[in-house]
């Protein structure tokens, strides 16, 4: 096991990172950086407590209801690099069962290097996205070959890739990236269908990074995202070389899509683990404000925070059916179950903006306009704040600005719009869910029901 301090010497590896255009000479200390190093170490930290035949149950395949719901429970955690890890390996198994035996032992790789990152007690990032080009062109018709990442050179003891993968979390400050294709690819495209696991710190890689995490004067303003928020990269490869050991797929277009597909399911299953406790978190937020308020009896508050709960709610039964209703693999172990996974995730990124728009109608404006922390810090305009922002006994102009300070930053903030938006995004768009979801619904059940119910049954072909 690496402990904290293992963790950020193993950081200060020669990688090629960026933030802003500026070359990180150390990613640890770097100041939108260091807060996401500090909570990852501690999360080494606390498995090393643990004792020395300790590790992140990430690394381990679920075999039963009960352990998938311990595993989902990790993708709750703030630690990305912990939730990136689960999803990464679980898709490697996923794939490594799924595309079965073929000539090239790749399904014996995958487990090797899933033991490898667990004796090595490494983080992994799952790399997806391609740059992608011109969305309505093939990728046999972009003017630029390298906006989805390809093999550019086969060598006899691995290949030479070259491309670029978007929205990569947590890149610049783990340590391996499995590297899968982006989409299903068909005959003629086969130097596209690539998946392979490369080091952040491999010749070749270059990552650029943005990041919502909060600047240093100005955390008390931040409460919530100072703790929570990870760098995101835009990770380039420039004719990076992986050898045989670490290639899955190479060239195989019928099992392309594979990895997507097994990928997705592990996040959509992360994305209503997550959901369901934030939308319990933002009903609290939306209960603390209208009793700040004095308005938690008012009727069309309490409609609001019902409403509020009836999403949260069938969200997490989305969440419970996933996983009641698993589906155990031949080698044994388990997966979410598709249908309710999908659905449950479609139906919870499309009410989240709903839920903001709720709790936003329950506070009011001060969610935005409340004084600044240097307000109450300052003894000339602590007394105006006390005065004016207090409602009754028992809650101060203290209490309810800071506490509009957690409801802004949490739904309103940099990292209310980014957390918005990856609710959406992440897993695919709310579109992939309707497919997956009509893939897996027994639409023949639904056809028998209804010639039954309408008589009709002898029609039936």
């Amino acid at each position: 096991m690496m402990t904290g301090d293992d963790y950020r010497a193993s950081l200060r590896d020669g990688r090629r990172i960026f933030y802003d255009g500026e070359l990180v000479e150390d990613v640890t200390v770097h100041p939108r950086m260091q807060g996401s190093v500090d909570l990852i170490a501690a999360g080494y930290d606390a498995y090393v407590e643990q004792g020395p035949d300790a590790f992140a149950a990430a690394y381990t395949a679920p075999r039963s209801s009960e352990e998938l719901r311990a595993r989902l429970d990790l993708l709750t955690k703030w630690d990305t690099s912990l939730v990136t890890t689960l999803e990464s390996l679980a898709a490697l198994r996923t794939a490594a069962g799924r595309i079965g035996e073929t000539e090239v032992p790749y399904g014996h790789r995958m487990e090797a290097y899933i033991e490898w990152c667990q004796e090595n007690d490494v983080r992994c990032v799952q790399t997806l996205t391609d740059a992608k080009g011109h969305r309505d062109r093939s990728i046999a018709d972009q003017d630029d070959p390298d906006v989805f990442t390809r093999v550019v050179e086969q060598r006899p003891d691995g290949v030479v890739i070259r491309g670029a993968k978007l929205h990569i979390s947590a890149a610049a400050i783990t340590h391996e990236m499995v590297v899968m294709p982006t989409k299903k690819m068909k005959t003629g495209e086969e130097p596209w269908a690539i998946a392979c696991a490369i080091p952040v710190n491999a010749p070749g890689v270059t990552v650029l990074n943005a990041s919502i995490s909060p600047r240093l004067e100005e955390l008390e303003e931040h409460p919530y995202s100072k703790t929570r928020s990870m760098p995101e990269g835009f990770v380039v490869f420039e004719d990076v070389f992986v050898p045989n050991e670490r290639i899955f797929l190479n060239g195989e277009v019928e099992h392309s899509a594979t990895f997507a597909h097994s990928l997705g399911l592990w996040q959509r299953a992360g994305g209503i683990a997550h959901m369901a406790k934030n939308y319990d978190l933002l009903i609290g937020l939306a209960r603390l404000l209208a009793e700040a308020n004095g308005t938690e009896r008012i009727g069309h508050v309490k409609d609001k925070i019902a409403e509020m709960v009836i999403h949260a709610t069938l969200v997490r039964s989305g969440l419970e059916a996933a996983i009641t209703n698993v589906t155990t693999t031949p080698e044994g172990w388990v997966t979410p179950n598709e249908l309710y996974t999908n659905a449950a995730k479609f139906f919870g990124a499309r009410e989240f903006p709903r839920m903001l728009s709720l709790i936003h109608d329950i506070g009011g404006g001060s969610i935005v306009t409340a004084p600044l922390p240097g307000d109450l810090a300052n003894p000339e305009t602590r007394p105006l704040v006390e005065k004016y922002m207090r409602t009754m006994e028992g809650v101060s102009g203290e209490y309810r600005t800071r506490l509009f300070h957690a409801v802004r930053d949490i739904t309103a903030s940099d990292f209310g719009g980014w957390w918005q938006v990856t609710v959406s995004i992440s897993g695919g768009g709310l579109y992939a869910q309707k497919l997956i979801t009509m893939k897996h619904y027994d639409m023949n059940h639904a056809k028998e029901l209804a010639l039954e119910a309408a008589g009709l049954q002898r029609f039936n072909r």
